[in-house]
C-alpha cells in the first residue's frame, strides 16, 4: 500500500517521482465497498466537485474535500470502467470551469478532454534482451542513427485518418529495419488539443494521444522494435503548456503550474503558458512524466524541446525582468533541468538524455558536477543551419564560404553532439532538403547523396526527418502524410535504397562512431582547399583503422586528385556517391590505388584518384605496406 501521507509531503517538497500513484484516480476497497479514489491539486479553489457520466455531468456533481496541502479527494462508487471524468473546479475568483485530469493516462477522443476511467493491464514485456544488452554496451561508442517521425503524417488512411500505432507497428516497424535505422524518435505522443501544434502544446503530461491509438497500442510497438534492435526516443515538452482554459491552464483560479510573474507566466511567441519550474509541486509533477513514460513505455531516450526558453528569461518576444543577479539566466529552469537528469540518470543510466538547444552559453552536455546540465546529448543546430546554407549555394560561390563546412570541426567536441536534418527545417517555407539543393533536378540528388554522406562522416550521432529519406520535394505538412507517390519515380526510388545502404555503411563501419566526443576520432586532411572545394578527412577507431573521406563540393570532376595520407599502403574505395544504381553516372567504383611516397603538407604519402564530380568517395587500406625510408642524401 501507498503511503499517502508521505506521497502528499514529497510532492510538496518536489520529490515525489510517480506522483501519479497519488492523484488521478486509482480502484480501491474502502471498508468492503469497491470505487475509485479521485485526487487533484487545486490549492486555491474555493470547491471542485467530480462530474462524469456517473453524475450526469453537472446534474448530480459530487463534492470533494480538500485536505491541509491543497489536494481535493474523494471516494466513491458510482463510476464504471470506462466512463468518462473531469473536475468542476470553481476558482479563487468564483468562476466555475469544468478542468480535466492532469494525471490521466487517457482522454477522449479530440476535440473533447474527459479523461477515460480505465485501467490499462499490466504489460508482459519480452524485452528483456534489448534491455540486457542497452545496459551492457550503453550508447556512447555505439551507433546512433535516429529516424525521426510525427507520428500522425509518416501514412494515412485514404480519408485522410492517421495510421494508429497498431499499423505503424506493421508498417514503419519493418521500413526502419529496411532503411537500417538504429532509432526512432516521435515528435510528442502525450495528449494535444491541436494537431496544428504537431504536438508540442501539451494538455495531458501523463496521456497518450488519443489519435495515435491506445497505451497499449504503443507499449506493443515498443516492444516490437526493440525485437528488431530499433530504440525509441520520444520529445517531451516541459517549459511550456497549453493555454486552453479547460487544461492546466489557472488550474483554481490562481498560478497553479506557471509562473506568479505574468510576464514569465506568458510565452508570447508561442501563445502558451510556461511552467514555474521553481516550485516544488510542479518538480513532482514534470519529473513523474517523463519517468512514468520510460517506465511505463521501456523508453530508450527523452528529447526535451526548447530548453533555451527554460534557461533564459530573455528568450521570449515579450518584456522580461532580469535575475537577482541582474542577469538573463533563469535559475529556476537551469537547476530544474540538472535535477531532472540527475534524477532520471539515477533510476535509468543507460537512457538517452537529448537536448533541443540553440545557444552557447550554458553547458548543456555533461556532468552536473562541472556546472553542465547533464544532457547525454544536444542538437547541434549550429551545423544544421550552416551546412544547408552551403549546399544551397551556388557551387560557383562556395569557395567563399568553405568555412561553413569547415567551422564545425573548431567545436565538434564542445558538447556531445547530434547532428540533426529536423523537421523544423523542412516547413513554413524554409523548402524540403531536397528542394533547397542547388541545380536541376539530377544535381539536387547529387547534392543530397553528398550531403548524407558529410552527415554520416562528421563526428556525432545522426538524425533525419522522415521524407528526407527519398528526397520529398514538398515540404512536409502535419496533416497530409508524406509524398509516398514520388517513389514511383526512379531517382527517388534510388535515393532511398541511397540512404539505406548508406545507414548500413555507417552501422557496419565502427570507425564513424566508436570515438564520437573527442579529436581522437577524426584527423583533418586538408580543410584549406576553397580553390577545388573539396574537404578531406580521416575518422578513426580505437584500433587504429580508418576511412578516409573526401567531399567535392563543386559539379567538376577532378581526374588524378591526390591527397596526403598516414598509412603507406594499397587502398580501395569503398564508397561513392556518385555510382549508378544511387542516381548517379558512375558504372565502376575507382580502381584500386597504391599510394607513393611523396611529402604532402605533413604526410609521408600520397594517394592519387579520381573525385568525382559533386560526390563523395571515401577509401579504405586493403593492405598495408612496409615504409620506404629515404636514403641519405636522396
Amino acid at each position: 500500500m501507498m503511503d499517502t501521507k508521505e506521497a502528499l509531503r514529497t510532492f510538496g517538497t518536489g520529490e515525489n517521482f510517480h506522483a501519479q500513484h497519488y492523484f488521478g484516480f486509482h480502484k480501491e476497497t474502502r471498508n468492503g465497498t469497491e470505487g475509485y479514489s479521485f485526487r487533484v491539486w487545486a490549492p486555491n479553489a474555493q470547491s471542485v466537485h467530480l462530474i462524469g457520466d456517473f453524475t450526469q455531468w453537472r446534474e448530480n456533481p459530487l463534492a470533494m474535500e480538500r485536505n491541509e496541502a491543497g489536494v481535493w479527494e474523494i471516494f466513491t462508487d458510482l463510476p464504471k470502467e470506462n466512463q468518462l471524468y473531469k473536475y468542476l473546479v470553481k476558482r479563487s475568483t468564483g468562476q466555475e470551469v469544468e478542468k480535466l485530469d492532469p494525471f490521466a493516462i487517457y482522454f477522449e477522443k479530440r476535440p473533447g478532454t474527459a479523461a477515460v476511467l480505465t485501467d490499462f493491464p499490466e504489460k508482459k514485456w519480452k524485452d528483456t534482451l534489448w534491455l540486457g544488452r542497452r545496459k551492457r554496451f550503453g550508447f556512447r561508442n555505439r551507433p546512433v542513427n535516429i529516424y525521426e517521425v510525427h507520428a500522425g503524417s509518416w501514412k494515412q488512411h485514404d480519408d485522410g485518418r492517421p495510421y494508429q500505432f497498431k499499423e505503424l507497428t506493421e508498417e514503419l516497424i519493418p521500413y526502419l529495419v529496411k532503411m537500417n535505422y538504429t532509432h526512432v524518435e516521435f515528435m510528442p505522443l502525450m495528449a494535444h488539443p491541436l494537431g496544428m501544434s504537431w504536438g508540442y502544446q501539451l494538455m495531458g503530461y501523463f496521456a497518450f494521444e488519443h489519435s495515435y491509438g491506445t497505451p497499449e497500442d504503443f507499449q506493443n510497438f515498443v516492444e516490437a522494435c526493440h525485437l528488431n534492435n530499433i530504440g525509441v526516443i520520444v520529445d517531451w515538452v516541459p517549459g511550456h503548456f497549453t493555454i486552453n482554459d479547460d487544461a492546466l491552464a489557472y488550474f483554481d483560479g490562481t498560478p497553479t503550474f506557471e509562473y506568479e510573474d505574468e510576464d514569465r507566466a506568458h510565452n508570447r511567441g508561442w501563445g502558451a503558458l510556461n511552467f514555474d519550474l521553481g516550485k516544488n509541486q510542479v518538480q513532482s509533477f514534470l519529473i513523474s512524466s517523463a519517468k512514468f513514460w520510460i517506465d511505463y513505455y521501456h523508453l530508450d531516450g527523452i528529447r526535451v524541446d526548447a530548453v533555451s526558453n527554460m534557461l533564459y528569461r530573455d528568450y521570449d518576444i515579450g518584456p522580461w525582468t532580469p535575475n537577482k543577479d541582474g542577469g538573463n539566466r533563469n535559475y529556476e529552469g537551469y537547476y530544474f533541468l540538472q535535477k531532472l537528469n540527475a534524477v532520471l540518470k539515477k533510476f535509468y543510466p543507460d537512457i538517452m538524455m537529448i537536448a533541443e538547444e540553440s545557444t552557447s552559453d550554458t553547458k548543456i552536455t555533461g556532468p552536473i558536477e562541472y556546472d553542465a546540465l547533464g544532457f547525454d546529448y544536444k542538437w547541434n543546430m549550429g551545423w544544421m543551419n550552416d551546412i544547408l546554407k552551403f549546399y544551397e549555394e551556388d557551387p560557383i560561390y562556395r569557395k567563399y564560404d568553405f568555412n561553413l563546412v569547415t567551422f564545425s570541426f573548431m567545436y565538434a567536441f564542445s558538447e556531445n553532439f547530434i547532428l540533426p536534418f529536423s523537421h523544423d527545417e523542412v516547413v513554413h517555407g524554409k523548402k524540403s532538403l531536397m528542394h533547397k539543393m542547388w541545380g536541376d533536378r539530377y544535381n539536387q540528388f547529387a547534392g543530397l547523396r553528398n550531403l548524407y554522406t558529410y552527415q554520416i562522416c562528421h563526428p556525432g550521432k545522426k538524425l533525419l526527418f522522415m521524407g528526407s529519406e527519398f528526397g520529398q520535394f514538398l515540404e512536409w505538412k502535419y496533416d497530409y502524410q508524406l509524398e509516398w507517390v514520388n517513389l514511383e519515380d526512379d531517382l527517388n526510388k534510388k535515393m532511398q535504397d541511397f540512404t539505406s545502404q548508406l545507414n548500413a555503411f555507417y552501422k557496419e563501419h565502427n570507425v564513424l562512431w566508436q570515438i564520437d566526443d573527442s579529436y581522437d576520432g577524426i584527423e583533418i586532411i586538408d580543410a584549406d582547399n576553397t580553390d577545388q572545394t573539396v574537404l578531406s578527412f580521416i575518422r578513426k577507431n580505437k584500433d587504429g583503422d580508418m576511412l578516409i573521406c573526401v567531399f567535392n563540393m563543386v559539379p567538376v570532376e577532378r581526374k588524378d586528385f591526390t591527397i596526403g595520407v598516414p598509412v603507406a599502403g594499397i587502398y580501395e574505395e569503398v564508397w561513392n556517391t556518385e555510382m549508378e544504381e544511387f542516381g548517379g553516372v558512375w558504372k565502376e567504383h575507382n580502381l584500386q590505388a597504391r599510394t607513393q611516397d611523396r611529402l604532402w603538407k605533413n604526410y609521408h604519402h600520397t594517394l592519387s584518384f579520381t573525385l568525382p564530380a559533386l560526390g563523395a568517395s571515401i577509401w579504405k587500406i586493403k593492405r598495408r605496406l612496409a615504409k620506404q625510408i629515404p636514403k641519405k642524401g636522396k
